[in-house]
């Protein structure tokens, strides 16, 4: 909670400032062009995520998903045995599944999404104004881990001490923001918007897999915490994430039409919650997009 209130005492400071300055300071040039009123508008940019909840999906033995459950598994283990011994990745040391291990677990990233949503803002004659925005983004996370192809007993002549192995995991993430605007007429047709506020942020997972041998097996734990086998009956609905709160900046150039609306080219940072099971951590989240709006709403 203390980076919540951190997150808050920023909004409110933010708020307070537009307010001053919407009242007592000086409006800057004339922009007839921008609109006042209620305005529609819809974004689409590229978001790149803090990589430290992306250890989620990296399949270690203390995560909800994890190699240990298939690797020694009736159900996928022995399959997993005979592939990698048919390739001769795996020395003869290792005579059955129950002997796969996993040596190292490497880092994971997420990487760059494309970011879509739309909103509405009410933007009155002082600049100031409010605005409540709905994003959806699809964030795949990538690394790799290495597995034992050999016990040390015997010896390994030119075969590889271990086997690469993909892994890799999929969520989206829902951001509704709820903030503060600010427009600061820099020309005629040009504007500066800055926006802060608070940040709602769902997330779902939807898949975390692995790479073995060139098969690839899902490791997502529809199997309860139980070792899957052929008597086990799997779940078709797994929630692994859920809510997180937090807040958010923007700042953003505008290009002002009159009586059409506005094109704007911006940069967005979020400080949020993100609640993955076993993993609920704050991290950055950085937006880059091109927002259109559309003042043909002005009926309030």
């Amino acid at each position: 909670m203390t980076h919540f209130r951190a997150i808050l005492m920023f909004v409110a400071a933010f708020s307070v400032a537009t307010l001053s300055s919407a009242e007592d300071g000086d409006p800057g040039p004339s922009c007839s062009s921008q609109a006042t009123g209620l305005l529609v508008f819809v974004n689409a940019g590229a978001l790149k995520a803090s990589n430290n909840t992306a250890i989620f999906y990296s399949g270690r033995p203390e995560n909800v998903n994890n190699v240990d459950r298939i690797l020694h598994s009736e159900l996928y283990g022995p399959s997993i045995w005979q592939n990698l011994t048919e390739q001769d990745l795996i020395n003869s040391s290792i005579s059955n599944y129950q002997m796969l291990s996993v040596d190292e677990y490497g880092l994971m990233r997420y990487n760059i999404a494309f970011q879509v949503g739309l909103g509405l803002r009410y933007d009155y004659k002082s600049g100031f104004g409010w605005m409540l925005k709905f994003d959806v983004a699809q964030l795949n996370a990538v690394g790799a881990f290495n597995l034992n192809a050999t016990t040390g007993v015997g010896e390994l002549q030119q075969r590889s001490r271990y086997v690469r192995c993909a892994v890799a995991g999929s969520e989206r993430r829902i951001n509704i923001d709820f903030g503060i605007t600010k427009k600061i007429n820099l020309t005629t047709n040009m504007s500066l918007d800055l926006n802060a506020g608070l940040n709602v942020v769902n997330t779902k997972v939807q898949s975390n897999d692995v790479e073995i041998g060139g098969e690839i097996y899902s490791i997502l734990d529809v199997w309860d915490g139980q070792t899957p086998s052929y008597y086990t009956q799997p779940y078709e609905y797994i929630n692994q994430g859920g809510l997180g709160l937090g807040g958010f900046a923007t700042a953003a150039l505008c290009r002002n039409f009159a009586g059409i609306g506005t094109v704007s080219l911006g940069y967005t940072s979020y400080y949020s919650h993100i609640n993955l099971e076993g993993y609920p951590l704050y991290g950055w989240q950085h937006n880059v997009f091109l927002r259109f709006e559309i003042n043909n709403f002005i009926f309030l």
